[in-house]
């Protein structure tokens, strides 16, 4: 009869404990079920992405202007926030991470979702799998994102050209395009490689230079400051 008792008990306690559970996650991620799976990340825009900012911001994470566009400084700061609020620390603002900051894109603007490829046209798409296809082909899967993302930091940073074309194309900035190795049998892993790049990923972490350290001879490029290494490529700031 005790037994009996005994485990009538803990069965109480654990629905109890589970009912609870229940109650203080959605209190404190409130937007799980009203949102759909999305998630905004490096080169993300709009009106969504000033949100995310204005709440760090507010809450001493971000020291940056609000501009809406998902860059290195939020990226960190994101990273940041994740990791003082034990969430997966990753640079992604997920539904988790959207919770923890009490934002619901849906009552923001429903128009302003992450930004993808589909701003992109088919030749951008295969000029940017030519250029990883050319520099990183051998590279882990990763390393080849990540140099399609650097092409994208530098579009999207004042200093370079405005567009992928103008990017790979500038005088001397790729040895691919230099060797002629752009041209070389296209492998399948450099066409989801670009893919990935344009749909926001960033290995990188930002990065708008990298370089092997083996076959590198500009003195200069030593002088960047280093984001992280992938294979064989350095990639900095």
């Amino acid at each position: 009869m005790r037994n009996k008792l005994g485990l009538k008990r803990i069965s109480v306690l654990v629905m109890a404990l589970l009912l609870t559970y229940g109650t203080v996650t959605e209190c404190i991620y409130p937007y799980f079920n009203v949102i759909d799976t999305v998630s905004y990340r490096y080169g993300s825009k709009g009106e969504v992405v000033k949100e995310i900012q204005t709440k760090l911001k507010r809450w001493g994470y971000y020291t940056k202007g609000i501009d809406g566009i998902y860059g290195y400084q939020t990226y960190t700061s994101v990273k940041y926030f994740q990791r003082k609020n034990g969430l997966i620390v990753d640079g992604i603002v997920g539904n988790q991470t959207l919770g923890a900051l009490g934002i619901n894109p849906n009552k923001i603007n429903p128009e302003s979702r992450p930004s993808s490829s589909s701003a992109y046209n088919d030749k951008d798409v295969n000029l940017l799998a030519r250029l990883i296809n050319g520099e990183a082909r051998g590279e882990p899967y990763e390393g080849q994102v990540a140099v399609g993302a650097v092409i994208l930091n530098r579009v999207r940073n004042p200093k370079f050209p405005s567009t992928i074309a103008g990017v790979i194309y500038q005088p001397g900035a790729f040895t691919a395009i230099v060797d002629g190795q752009v041209h070389a049998e296209m492998k399948p892993n450099s066409i989801k490689a670009a893919r990935d790049a344009l749909n926001g990923w960033d290995p990188s972490g930002g990065a708008i230079y990298y370089f092997n350290p083996v076959t590198a001879t500009s003195a200069w490029i030593w002088s960047r400051p280093l984001i992280k290494v992938i294979g064989k490529h350095r990639f900095c700031r």
